[in-house]
């Protein structure tokens, strides 16, 4: 059950900040080319939405960290939501440094990605099988985080999908769109 409910308690802080981000002129959203978050999903070249970089901790330290966005923009009067991708680490009592980080050698780390459809969410996530997904932190800090990732999710069907070439560089709690 909590593997279902961590991507929906994700999608609704990022549905949340964006609206946010809306009714205050949209002093917490960039455009800048600077920022992104983008990889090949299945063989296509995405670059993702609605982005944004969180996490915290205790004394200073990383002991959680979520970073992920939606294939296009979050639709802002109902429609379909567009696919998303998310990976999480949980340190408790650690701490997220610089390095590679690996499923399923990493415990508590997930990578998901949701498409939503009519009788509801298909889930691809790296904890229906020992699929490898590697995030490579290159900085983090309360300034932000960059570095890459790349990996295999699978549904609960057996089905997986491939993503490769991913790549993100994003401010710490700021909405990115690209």
């Amino acid at each position: 059950m909590k593997i279902f409910l961590v991507p929906l308690c994700f999608l609704i802080i990022v549905f949340c900040m964006s609206a946010c981000s809306k009714d205050d002129g949209g002093g917490n959203s960039s455009s800048s080319g600077d920022y992104f978050f983008r990889a090949t999903v299945g063989g296509r070249k995405v670059d993702f939405h609605t982005v944004n970089f969180q996490g915290g901790g205790n004394d200073n330290r990383w002991e959680h960290i979520v970073v992920g966005g939606y294939e296009d923009s979050y639709p802002s009067s109902g429609g379909p939501v567009p696919p998303s991708l998310d990976f999480e680490i949980w340190r408790t009592g650690g701490n997220i440094v610089p390095g590679t980080y690996t499923t399923p050698a990493e415990p508590n780390m997930i990578a998901r990605y949701a498409v939503q459809q009519p009788d509801g969410t298909l889930l691809y996530n790296t904890s229906f099988s020992d699929d490898v997904f590697t995030v490579k932190i290159e900085a983090i800090s309360k300034e932000g985080i960059k570095g890459s990732f790349s990996g295999t999710v699978r549904n609960m069907a057996g089905q997986a999908i491939s993503i490769t070439d991913g790549s993100f560089n994003l401010p710490y709690q700021t909405l990115i769109n690209p």
